[in-house]
């Protein structure tokens, strides 16, 4: 039960790293154009990013799968800057059912679940169990970016109805901001 708290831990801490922000963006770029009452639509979404990195994760750990880690370091943020456009043609006041960004979001899930990859491959070395270890690494991750989530919410509540800042135009300067960051990683990453 050790481990588990120690991966659990590790999963949350890498999540949450602001060295490893490139996560932290796209998960804010998932959450724009949502607010608190849509806790649930978001909860389901975060956790189709888990299910996708879970995946890609599993089959790396195991070996069955292996992709040159300088195209993954590409391709996370050409997903945050995709996301970040997705993010600003939601309509403002009209909330999403179930769409193509919850399969989108599986999608870019399994390319971060590469990322995470060879660091978690690091940690498990020859463990000869390792389903335990990975499910407490997912676990600790998908309660990092409840956390991420819970405070881009919070700074929603506070920015729209506190503030009375205009949905669309919080939408798209903060989409604009994180597409910004997101591009610039994307080109300095582009493998040669």
């Amino acid at each position: 039960m050790q481990d588990f708290w120690l991966y659990f831990s590790l999963g949350r801490e890498h999540i949450a790293d602001l060295a490893g922000y490139d996560h932290i963006l796209f998960v804010a770029a998932l959450c724009l154009g949502y607010l608190p009452k849509d806790w649930r639509k978001l909860l389901v979404l975060v956790t189709a990013f888990t299910v996708g990195h879970s995946i890609t994760l599993a089959l790396s750990v195991l070996n069955i799968i292996e992709v040159s880690s300088k195209w993954i370091e590409f391709l996370i943020p050409v997903t945050i800057v995709i996301t970040a456009i997705a993010s600003t043609y939601r309509k403002p006041g009209i909330r999403q059912r179930m769409s193509p960004i919850y399969l989108l979001t599986v999608m870019f899930g399994l390319i971060h679940g590469l990322g995470f990859s060879n660091y978690l491959k690091s940690l498990l070395g020859k463990n000869d169990s390792i389903v335990s270890d990975l499910l407490a690494f997912n676990l600790g991750l998908e309660f990092g970016q409840v956390l991420i989530v819970a405070a881009i919410l919070l700074l929603s509540y506070i920015c729209l109805p506190i503030l009375k800042i205009n949905e669309k135009v919080f939408i798209l300067f903060t989409a604009g901001a994180i597409f910004g960051v997101a591009f610039l990683m994307a080109v300095q990453r582009f493998p040669l």
